[in-house]
């Protein structure tokens, strides 16, 4: 597949050079006629055969000529402060631990809170202790059962949390 002007060819993932290249295929080398002077006027008029252009002249292909490469960006910088462990990839890597930390310190209080609250809740109402569902008591649903689900919700949602930072934290470094 030839690309646009390009005189190679992408073969099998190598680009190999195009094998006309170098070759004279059916272009002749042509001499123009150039007047003496300027004051010399150009024949008009049909030119004799030798001068003539041929009538299946196909006009050379256009080449890319890329004098430098992209311009470098931050990504790369920082990719590179990360790899090779510096005092500004610590920093980052810093940044992003001391959110995840605040994240599963803050969803932990919650959670201590949640569940901390029930015994107080059964202590200051013991009416509250005393009511039964289907003859089990309440206090026993609510501290034997009740956790586990509260436990499961607040870990999807730190996981769900954590992955926002870390998506954050990949694109400040890609961008």
């Amino acid at each position: 597949m030839t690309l646009g002007g390009d005189p190679y060819r992408q073969i099998g993932g190598v680009r190999e050079p195009d094998p006309t290249l170098g070759k004279n295929l059916g272009r002749q080398a042509r001499a123009e006629p150039v007047p003496a002077s300027k004051t010399e006027p150009v024949p008009s008029g049909p030119l004799p055969a030798e001068h003539r252009e041929p009538e299946h002249h196909a006009r050379p292909r256009r080449q890319r000529v890329v004098l430098s490469g992209p311009k470098q960006s931050n990504a790369l910088r920082a990719r590179v402060e990360l790899e090779e462990q510096t005092s500004w990839g610590e920093l980052l890597i810093k940044d992003l631990v001391k959110a995840q930390l605040r994240t599963g310190v803050l969803l932990g209080l919650l959670v201590v809170v949640l569940l901390g609250a029930l015994p107080l809740a059964f202590f200051l109402s013991p009416g509250f202790a005393g009511l039964r569902v289907i003859g089990v008591p309440v206090a026993w649903l609510l501290l034997g059962v009740a956790p586990f689900p509260l436990l499961l919700g607040v870990g999807l949602w730190y996981n769900r949390l954590a992955e926002r930072h870390e998506r954050a934290f990949v694109d400040m470094i890609e961008n």
